[in-house]
């Protein structure tokens, strides 16, 4: 809306509004983003959450024996209500909604948002943990899957180009070339001309692609130029209109795939107080610099990956992202105030997943978002291994101690449960454990930077 209004003044009439250009500038509608969403989540948080005790919605909790769990009794849940309003309201604000990547984006935040709302509801209306019936929940991923992958294959506004041309580093190079002093700001290099002064963003505007294209590319570690294009897959066929359509049809069935599969991975991490925000904040912070690089045609051009023109609009929407979490972890932090239930966890999986899409880097989530694959594959292994020990000896065994992986740690070694992995022996208070994955959460957005630098 601001947006709007901004540019309005600034193209289509003869006011000199101060101020209007900022609005130009990705980098600073990103800072008020950041901060008008962390603002909404601590200052409006404090209010949802004594009204949801007001309301009496409070999480239902199963004793498993977990120290400090049954402390946990009547906690407000569906916190994730504060991180929703914390992201759409700046977004809806200081957001292009024109561009297609920001509406996408908030297409997936209310709709992974309607889908955990809902099993949170129906735990609370029948006082049990069971919700709504999973496949009602995978029918709902698999329709916001859909609904991404076909935007993308139809969308006029969806393009990329692969390559960095020849052409624009060179109208770089003669820009700079033509400047009479460089230096450096917050903002990126700044190259004063004789002129006038130019950022990286107004050089980003005064150089355009030569050849932008649609294609079902997308970026992969370890190979010279990142790239992976799912029509490779489907250039055994003859005709070469059907070999296209064949491999826009499995690069939508891969979106379905990532985007049901983060948003279950992220649901079964949020188990401990502040573990799954923490974590989807710190992939968000990975996320957003990756839009940056690639929505930016100077430094897409330099770091030679690939430039997808309109994306580093999602730069606002990850700062709201970022913003809403950290605000949300003042409250759901050890020991939590509030806890974001399904509302908040299917939806960050479902950001996650979608925004990693828009920006071409799907391929890339096994390893940045391996804590929430971990947790996932930890209860797969669990009760496949307990159902085969059955059927064989006539007794369930375990793998782990408990799952999901995270509540592991929490049990003792010695707990009369046979278990393979018995490691560690001594419980590991909550606080701890969730600091611990947070770090491998940093550790594995470093090593996923450094797998596309690797060629």
């Amino acid at each position: 809306m601001i947006y709007s209004i901004f540019d309005y003044l600034q193209n289509h009439t003869a006011l000199d509004f101060p101020g209007a250009r900022l609005m130009d500038y990705i980098s600073f509608r990103a800072g008020i983003t950041f901060t008008l969403s962390l603002l909404i989540a601590l200052v409006f948080g404090r209010r949802i959450i004594d009204r949801l005790q007001k309301m009496q919605v409070g999480e239902v909790v199963r004793n498993l024996g977990l120290e400090g769990q049954m402390k946990k009794t009547g906690t407000p849940t569906m916190g994730g209500i504060i991180i929703i309003a914390s992201i759409m309201i700046p977004c809806l604000l200081l957001g292009n909604l024109g561009n297609i990547y920001m509406i996408l984006m908030l297409v997936a935040t209310l709709w992974t948002g309607a889908i955990g709302f809902l099993d949170d509801y129906r735990k609370i209306k029948y006082h049990n943990k069971d919700g709504l019936k999973g496949k009602y929940k995978i029918i709902g991923q698999v329709g916001l899957g859909l609904i991404v992958g076909l935007a993308m294959w139809l969308s006029p506004d969806i393009k990329m180009s692969s390559v960095p041309l020849t052409s624009e580093k060179e109208a770089v190079a003669d820009l700079i070339s033509a400047s009479s002093i460089s230096s450096s700001t917050q903002d990126g290099p700044t190259v004063v001309m004789a002129s006038s002064s130019y950022d990286m963003e107004d050089l980003e505007r005064t150089v355009h692609p030569v050849k932008v294209y649609k294609t079902p590319e997308t970026t992969i570690p370890f190979v010279k130029n990142n790239n992976f294009n799912y029509q490779w897959l489907t250039s055994w066929i003859p005709d070469r209109n059907a070999a296209d359509t064949a491999g826009w049809i499995i690069f939508v069935i891969v979106v379905i795939v990532a985007v049901t599969a983060v948003s279950n991975g992220a649901n079964l991490t949020d188990g401990l107080d502040g573990l799954c925000a923490g974590t989807s904040a710190i992939i968000g912070v990975a996320l957003a610099i990756m839009a940056y690089l690639g929505g930016n045609v100077i430094y897409s051009g330099y770091l030679d990956i690939m430039y997808i023109p309109g994306s580093e609009e999602l730069v606002v929407y990850a700062s709201a992202f970022i913003g809403a979490l950290v605000g949300f972890l003042w409250y759901n932090a050890y020991p939590a105030q509030v806890f974001m239930g399904d509302t908040g966890s299917l939806m960050l999986g479902g950001i996650l997943a979608v925004f990693a899409i828009l920006i071409r880097k799907e391929l890339l989530i096994p390893l940045l978002c391996l804590i929430f694959f971990i947790e996932d594959l930890s209860v797969v292994m669990q009760v496949a291994y307990f159902k085969a020990t059955k059927k064989k000896y006539g007794e369930g065994r375990r793998i782990f101690k408990m799952t999901p992986l995270h509540h592991h740690f929490q049990k003792a070694g010695d707990n009369g449960i046979r278990s393979l992995i018995n490691f560690p022996k001594q419980p590991i208070p909550e606080s701890k454990i969730v600091v611990r994955f947070w770090i491998i959460g940093i550790l594995l957005a470093a090593l996923t930077f450094v797998t596309l630098k690797i060629r």
